[in-house]
């Protein structure tokens, strides 16, 4: 039954369970790329090696040049140091409070979507349990109406009916797997911006600023 089983048949089997979960994949796996080419984008410098560029401006009296690096990093702990320059001029808690906001916008930005890629994965496989349960249903009254058929028969309809099943499961893994990922990448981004925000309120706090103005 399942020699030479191509992806027609087996969405001809499945109906519009399947036809669903085509979809759910083809979002899942669209948000996957966008979300990796997006991190890698924003990860193009290291956090040590920019926040020692920072200081060495900072310290050179060069607080505009600063700004100007991280600007061009276009990294989200590049942009709460810039947020902390931005307030320069401001006492310290107003400088923290500033960092600490654009933390939760940079963070929100790197969320983006990924829960969207959870619930797929999350769901996919309930998803396709459903439409196998639905096929055993149809296949027992198929042959109640008929009123004839073997265990072959019983055998053959609850085959059929678990490629919902399997599909399911193709979606939900990697979009688990992904998720994980994510949850991980996005952690390691706010651990960052955390450690920036520290090392500027450092900077600031030993008056090299105020002395750099």
């Amino acid at each position: 039954m399942l020699d030479n089983f191509s992806l027609m048949e087996a969405i001809k089997i499945g109906g519009t369970v399947m036809y669903f979960l085509i979809a759910c994949s083809v979002v899942s796996v669209a948000i996957i790329i966008e979300r990796l080419l997006y991190y890698r984008g924003r990860s193009r410098i290291g956090r040590a090696e920019l926040m020692q560029s920072i200081r060495q401006q900072i310290m050179g009296g060069d607080i505009q040049g600063a700004i100007s690096t991280c600007r061009n990093a276009a990294s989200p702990y590049a942009a709460v140091v810039c947020a902390g320059l931005d307030a320069v001029k401001l006492d310290a808690k107003q400088i923290a409070d500033a960092m600490e906001r654009e933390i939760i916008v940079e963070t929100s930005a790197l969320e983006e979507r990924t829960g969207i890629v959870g619930t797929i994965g999350s769901t996919a496989v309930y998803v396709g349990l459903l439409g196998t349960v639905w096929g055993i249903i149809k296949t027992f009254r198929d042959i109640s109406n008929v009123g004839s058929g073997g265990i072959n028969v019983v055998i053959g309809g609850i085959s059929e009916a678990l490629v919902c099943t399997a599909a399911g499961l193709i979606v939900a893994i990697p979009a688990v797997m992904a998720y994980n990922y994510f949850v991980k990448r996005v952690g390691t981004f706010v651990t960052d911006m955390e450690l920036c925000a520290s090392e500027f309120r450092s900077i600031a706090d030993a008056s090299i600023l105020k002395g750099a103005q």
